[in-house]
């Protein structure tokens, strides 16, 4: 055990380098040293402080790991009240308060304003005391909060000890404690891994992490804090605008919004309204508006506070994201892949700046899990750009079948066991989420989805068919299966939008070509769920002929190598499908022939029986010549990389599937090497 004295220095340098660390990785995303290296840093400190309790202090980054659960949060009375803003949701009003704010300063001229994101998260108070963090708070009901100290401990991107100089010996920060967009899909994922409930949205889970009696959860969730102004202690800075404020807090180790600016008079606060609600979809974390604040301190301080709220400062909002309405009806719609989703038809209300009547419902499961039903009341998101979806239903307002009673009026939403557009079978497959139509070659809903995938150059390679050319076959009525495609002639194409003569004789002769394909890629063309190249030519080489692949039952399928339950469940439900079997009649008597089995059966098998995985560029090779080759041989591409692959072929800029093998020590070769292997085969 080292000296007291050497001890007690060595615990300060740790707690400094560590701090310096902690403020580069969460506040400037520009790491400085790797992850082992900062948890040896951190371990060492951790020791240290077991050793020798007394070195432990407040600003310690151990201290972010979570301590005591606690049996409440005492009140805590804010230095400053944290009021509240007053909203503008039109230009108009806008154009009002900044009026107003020129009356108040008896002024004409333009005033600047320092703008920034309205963060949606957990407004938060950060008391520091010669310049270490000692309490913090939310926002309660502006003049009384909650201490929730132990629990902002552990946010990392909050400084534990202020950098630089120039603060004073108290001081109290105000922001915005909230969850990033990825961070929140991730905490989700994990819910459900776990079976747990999911979080409705960021605010709600950021919300509820902070106010955690264990601080350990709070730890264990990926929180984040944006600082946007300071109260008691204010007047005690040397700056003269809020926006040198805000260079002062990232200079003293917040973190700021990068989107922050200062703008002149009311044309720019809307212009700048308008830039991030643009910005809005790509921004890392949510926002609901954007914050006009007058730049100019003194300023701020004539104008001065209206009731519960500043005069110098007001909030524009952007339109409302989450609604509530009724369910009308829950419909299916059968998507280009046959997937069925559940789609609430909604009593029309104005979200997210639209008029939403449809809301997506995911799949059954989502329905069942959520409860949704006919007639209740929903909350509905809209978020930018995104499908609108049924985030919950309001239990209390759903519809009884008497007034006394407490039956619901509608049953639980079931899934159709017909596709409502051909009657094919839905199906579903093992541990899959989504049902789907069996009837791919048939059902109008997947037409052209169909056709474009049997056009496809590993399929049957009919070069010129692309999917404007099937949009216009469809659209027009012209072409309903892949069948049609055969009694096509060159004046019916050249009548097509941008399709000249030459172009149809061209086409023709390329459909013509196609008549003569073989077993696999017909197969493949045929678009069976879950069925692609390499198990096509699988399903080719064991049956030899389609009348064997058609009869086969699902145990059968399975002698297949690589043939799962799921995918030889896919093959039978395609082919018990009456209308997929009278087109693969039809495809036959419009003289399609195909050689039985594969040909390269009887070429060297160089690389039989093993799995490579791909990735990066190749310096030479095409990624799907590289796989052709490999299959070729009587190997097997795979998409992801694991225990079983036995080689991973890496080109320049290879991502995540190299620190995979390397993680798992699954040998790495390059394009050199993977040829010698093909050539020669691999030396046991």
């Amino acid at each position: 055990m080292p000296a007291p004295a050497v001890a007690a220095e060595r615990a300060a340098e740790l707690r400094a380098e560590l701090e310096r660390h902690n403020h580069a990785y969460y506040v400037l995303d520009a790491p400085t040293i790797p992850d082992a290296e900062y948890d040896k840093l951190f371990r060492e400190l951790q020791g240290l402080e077991a050793e020798s309790p007394e070195l432990l202090t407040a600003d310690s980054p151990t201290q972010r790991v979570g301590g005591k659960p606690l049996k409440e949060f005492p009140p805590r009375r804010h230095g400053v009240p944290m009021l509240s803003l007053n909203n503008a949701f039109e230009p108009a009003e806008v154009e009002a308060f900044d009026k107003r704010v020129r009356d108040g300063l008896e002024t004409i001229a333009a005033v600047d304003y320092a703008v920034e994101p309205k963060f949606d998260g957990l407004a938060i108070s950060l008391t520091y005391e010669n310049g270490v963090f000692t309490c913090g708070a939310t926002r309660g009901d502006g003049v009384t909060g909650e201490e929730v100290t132990p629990n902002l401990r552990t946010v990392r991107n909050i400084p534990l000890r202020l950098q630089g100089e120039g603060w004073p010996a108290l001081i109290e920060v105000r922001g915005e404690v909230l969850m990033f967009k990825a961070d929140f899909a991730e905490l989700n994922a994990r819910q459900r891994d776990r079976g747990d409930k999911e979080f409705a949205n960021p605010r709600n889970a950021a919300a509820g992490s902070l106010r955690q009696l264990d601080s350990k959860i709070t730890a264990s969730r990926p929180l984040s804090f944006f600082a946007y102004g300071v109260g008691a202690g204010a007047d005690a800075l040397a700056v003269r605008t809020h926006g040198e404020l805000m260079d002062k807090l990232a200079a003293w180790g917040f973190p700021v919004a990068a989107e922050r600016a200062v703008v002149s008079g009311s044309h720019g606060q809307l212009a700048y309204f308008a830039k991030i609600g643009s910005l809005r979809p790509s921004l890392p974390y949510d926002i609901d508006g954007v914050v006009y604040k007058v730049n100019r301190l003194d300023w701020q301080a004539r104008l001065g506070f209206v009731s519960r709220a500043p005069r110098f400062a007001i909030a524009h909002k952007f339109p409302a994201e989450e609604a509530l309405t009724v369910v009308e009806a829950i419909d299916i719609q059968v998507g280009r892949t046959g997937a069925i989703t559940p789609v609430a038809r909604l009593k029309p209300v104005f979200v997210g700046g639209v008029t939403v009547t449809n809301a997506t419902l995911h799949n059954e499961d989502e329905v069942r899990r959520k409860d949704v039903r006919v007639g209740d009341t929903v909350i509905v998101r809209r978020a930018g750009d995104v499908i609108p979806e049924v985030v919950a239903i309001v239990p209390e307002k759903r519809p009884k079948r008497d007034l006394f009673g407490d039956e619901p009026l509608h049953p639980p939403f079931h899934l159709p066991k017909v596709c409502p557009v051909c009657g094919s079978a839905v199906a579903r497959g093992i541990d899959e989420a989504i049902a789907r139509c069996t009837g791919g070659l048939y059902c109008p809903a997947q037409r052209k989805q169909a056709l474009w995938h049997y056009a496809a150059r590993r399929a049957m390679d009919i070069e010129g068919l692309g999917d404007k050319i099937v949009d216009q076959l469809v659209d027009a009525g012209l072409v309903h299966t892949p069948a049609d495609l055969y009694g096509l002639s060159v004046e019916t194409l050249a009548g097509l939008d941008r399709m000249g003569e030459k172009s149809a004789q061209n086409l023709v002769a390329a459909i013509d070509q196609s008549r003569q394909t073989t077993l696999a890629r017909f197969i493949f063309a045929l678009g069976i769920r879950n069925v692609g190249e390499a198990t096509a030519r699988d399903l080719a080489r064991y049956f030899g002929n389609l009348d064997g692949i058609i009869a086969a039952d699902i145990e059968a399928l399975q002698q297949v190598p690589d043939v799962g339950p799921i995918v030889a469940a896919s093959i039978v439900a395609f082919f018990s499908e009456s209308h997929n079997r009278e087109i693969i009649a039809q495809l036959v008597a419009a003289g399609l022939r195909w050689t039985e089995g594969e040909p390269a059966d009887a070429g060297p098998k160089s690389l039989a029986g093993k799995t490579l995985v791909l990735t990066g560029t190749l310096p030479t090779l095409k990624r799907d010549d590289a796989k052709a080759m490999i299959e070729a041989t009587g190997g097997k591409v795979a998409g992801s990389v694991s225990k079983k692959t036995d080689f991973v072929v890496a080109g320049e800029e290879a991502g995540s599937k190299l620190e995979k093998a390397l993680e798992l020590g699954v040998p790495v070769i390059d394009e050199a090497e993977l040829l010698k292997l093909l050539e020669k085969g691999v030396q046991e």
